[in-house]
């Protein structure tokens, strides 16, 4: 087996040596089944040095192979990039705060040993997020649900499949992209395998509860039908309201027990019919607001330095961003030796 490991970075100067030469130990290892294997690093937009950590990186290991994005594009859109350039025939994608555990990548590849098998999700044994943040992420999940996706609650970051897999979105051009929705278009052949995780050793996650509510309703909006659905329900719903509010008035009519007054009635059904209206247009807005960025066609990325085709250019970007962020370390120091 040989395997594309892409990683999306974004500020992960203190962990980043530390998950290539992890990755480097497990899989470079005798008895590790991998035959050989490429280390994507993709560099989102990072405000720091992280790219010039990933270059100095990438020089002392032949295997790393360093995409630089033009601007911040989320992570799945900057894995998006990597998978598209991968050279191997398995993908592995994991995070770079070393929470997704490089010694667990033969485990969680190896049902891909199955013919039968296209993809495998690495699902934590425990949970490594604080309340807020698993909560939020099963409500990822649950979004994942509604926009289709099959087996949504073992999705993770930390997956693996076969690359031929991206032939079935070739012309992904989403601002909203979402990796686990693709992949649900091209195969139901997915399993699961448990797996150790670690606490994030340096920083805080960029996904916060925020953006990972706003990514559910990305999903949702962007890939499923669902809210148009509920909106027909709303309606159907207000319709029989206003049907049973109608024949209490006539039949208050009839029997000669209708006031003057009823403004609390009246106020209370404007107000309910309102709510309705404004939900309604609401949902629809989401959605023409949706075809409004597609039809402007505002790109999935943008590579704009990739160290294999260009590794001068690379050099000269990776030397001004040293000099930019000089606090950050210009080297590597002798802990990671060159990979012969």
């Amino acid at each position: 087996m040989r395997l594309s490991v892409v990683v999306p970075c974004y500020r992960s100067v203190e962990t980043l040596a530390g998950l290539v030469e992890g990755v480097h130990a497990e899989l470079g290892r005798p008895g590790s089944g991998v035959d050989d294997f490429e280390l994507v690093l993709v560099v989102d937009g990072s405000p720091d040095s992280t790219f010039a950590l990933a270059n100095d990186l990438a020089r002392r290991f032949p295997r790393v192979r360093v995409l630089m994005l033009s601007r911040n594009y989320g992570q799945h859109n900057a894995l998006l990039a990597g998978i598209e350039r991968a050279s191997f025939e398995v993908v592995v994608t994991m995070d770079d705060d070393l929470q997704h555990r490089p010694d667990q990548i033969t485990r969680l590849v190896e049902p891909l040993q199955d013919p039968l098998v296209d993809l495998v999700y690495g699902v934590a044994v425990t949970e490594e997020h604080a309340f807020w943040r698993s909560l939020a992420s099963r409500a990822v999940k649950r979004g994942l649900a509604l926009a289709g996706v099959d087996n949504a609650s073992d999705v993770s970051a930390f997956r693996a499949f076969r690359t031929e897999l991206r032939h079935g979105f070739p012309e992904a051009a989403d601002a909203f992209a979402s990796v686990d929705v693709l992949l649900s278009w091209t195969t139901v052949a997915v399993t699961r395998v448990d797996v150790q995780m670690d606490q994030r050793e340096a920083g805080e996650s960029a996904y916060g509860l925020r953006k990972l509510m706003r990514h559910t309703l990305n999903m949702v909006t962007g890939y499923g039908t669902l809210p148009l659905r509920l909106v027909t329900v709303l309606g159907v719903v207000c319709a029989v309201l206003g049907a049973v509010l109608l024949a209490t008035v006539l039949v208050g009519y009839f029997v000669g027990s209708t006031t003057v007054s009823g403004f609390t009635t009246l106020a209370s059904m404007i107000a309910l019919f309102s709510a309705a209206q404004m939900l309604s247009i609401g949902v629809l807005g989401e959605y023409v607001g949706r075809l409004h960025f597609r039809s402007m066609h505002k790109p999935t990325y943008v590579v704009r330095l990739d160290s294999t085709a260009d590794p001068v250019a690379a050099e000269a970007t990776a030397r001004a961003m040293r000099q930019r962020y000089p606090s950050a370390p210009s080297s590597l120091g002798s802990s990671v030796p060159r990979e012969q």
